[in-house]
């Protein structure tokens, strides 16, 4: 009788995943679907064409500065406290290029992070909606975590969530 209890016991976890509904979902490729990603992709391309336009600038002033400085470098009469000056201009010109690249690219993940976590909510949303409305126990995010095998039981409950999203 007790060998009979512990085989029990022992297959139960086996039943119990035999009877778990398991579905597979590919949030990318409804990320791509989204008709938002084209107007934050809109936004991103202007602020970063912006971000672009005063480096240009930026960049012009260092190449005058450069310029100067080779000029006067090359004067043998120039005296050397005024080729130094020039030298600091030089790094403070390069140091505020490089501060404004590191902020500038700070400043886009951080939109590029504000416009997308929106869509992002309303993908997942519409996975736990498709999960529930599907009596899955399981989705797996293919798009995050890579499944090396899916058996015959598994769904695809991607179109699922694209007919919930309006897609």
């Amino acid at each position: 009788m007790k060998r009979i209890l512990m085989i029990a016991v022992a297959l139960l976890p086996l039943m119990l995943m035999a009877q778990a509904r398991i579905g597979i979902v590919n949030s990318q490729n409804i990320f791509e679907l989204m008709p938002e990603k084209a107007a934050a992709e809109a936004q991103l391309k202007a602020m970063s064409e912006k971000y672009h336009a005063e480096y240009e600038l930026l960049r012009g002033e260092f190449d005058k500065k450069y310029a100067d400085y080779q000029t006067v470098a090359a004067d043998a009469s120039m005296p050397e406290t005024i080729k130094e000056r020039r030298v600091q201009e030089l790094q403070e010109s390069d140091k505020k290029m490089r501060e404004f690249e590191r902020r500038a690219a700070d400043d886009l993940t951080a939109r590029r992070t504000a416009l997308t976590q929106p869509i992002t909510d309303k993908i997942q949303a519409a996975i736990r909606a498709a999960g529930e409305q599907g009596g899955f126990d399981l989705v797996f995010d293919t798009a995050v975590t890579p499944v090396a095998y899916t058996g015959p039981n598994t769904v695809d409950i991607t179109p699922m969530v694209k007919s919930i999203l309006g897609l």
